[in-house]
């Protein structure tokens, strides 16, 4: 039997979302695979710890915004012993639950190395359009004519090896931007979209394994990932909104630039 680490962070309120997430995914999950949960958490206790030997508690310390998500490759590292130790490594949002049966054969990477899976919000639009980190001085940097596809950072992984891969190139990357006081538009999805440009051994999948709650979209509702303002109370909310809604000038700017390349690409075709 294959077996899959599962690498979950879930510090402050969001642990929440754990009991949900953990039951969905030991019911529906790659049913034919041992699966192992690693919770990077600041809760005392989660559930499931006492009385399942694959549920993993490791202390993490609240790093605040953007600190759980843009270092999220260094806390992978602190275990890499352990998850040597697995065929497959794969993470997902703390927000997400699998909501019907996904199977070996549909998920995991064959002949490809690793995983990733399209943005749900621009899985329709051309290269120019997607949130790529834009400025040359990050090391997430993808110009406006490159491109094929924008995944997205909450669903991804492969194969123990290639994955860990990705995370030791990721978080020493990361860190250069710090050090140069950058951090990329996106965080970590800025820079796993930059380290995918660069390869093609990868399995890519429809967002209906990223299906965000509420929305219309033609995919399934595999994996779905839960509204956060539902279980977060009302003054974590106006923190969510303030950084999810971009000012007006950076609206505009953006605007702006997508009008000047889409005339760009309609004068290349």
């Amino acid at each position: 039997m294959k077996k899959a680490a599962i690498l979950y962070i879930c510090t402050d309120a969001y642990v929440a979302f754990w009991e949900d997430f953990f039951r969905s995914f030991e019911e529906n999950f790659l049913p034919a695979t041992h699966k192992e949960y690693f919770v990077f958490t600041d809760a005392s206790c989660i559930y499931g710890e006492n009385d399942q030997e694959r549920v993993h508690r490791i202390s993490q310390e609240n790093l605040g915004w953007p600190g759980n998500t843009l270092f999220r490759f260094r806390m992978f590292r602190r275990i890499e012993n352990e998850l040597t130790k697995f065929d497959y490594i794969f993470f997902m949002n703390a927000n997400i639950i699998c909501a019907q049966t996904v199977t070996e054969q549909e998920f995991l990477p064959s002949e490809e190395q690793l995983l990733v899976v399209r943005h749900p919000g621009y899985y329709a639009d051309l290269p120019y359009v997607y949130a790529y980190e834009r400025r040359k001085a990050s090391l997430a940097y993808i110009p406006y004519w490159k491109g094929k596809v924008y995944v997205c950072g909450g669903v991804n992984g492969g194969k123990a090896d290639a994955f860990l891969k990705l995370v030791k190139e990721l978080d020493e990357r990361i860190d250069k931007d710090y050090q140069n006081g950058i951090i990329a538009a996106w965080h970590d999805e800025s820079h796993i979209n930059r380290y995918i440009l660069e390869r093609d051994d990868y399995r890519l999948l429809s967002p209906a394994y990223c299906y965000p709650e509420g929305w219309d979209l033609p995919f399934e509702k595999k994996l779905v990932v839960l509204d956060k303002e539902k279980k977060i109370q009302l003054d974590q909310r106006k923190v969510f909104r303030q950084r999810e809604k971009p000012a007006m000038a950076t609206r505009v700017r953006k605007k702006a630039t997508m009008i000047f390349w889409s005339v760009v690409y309609r004068f290349k075709g």
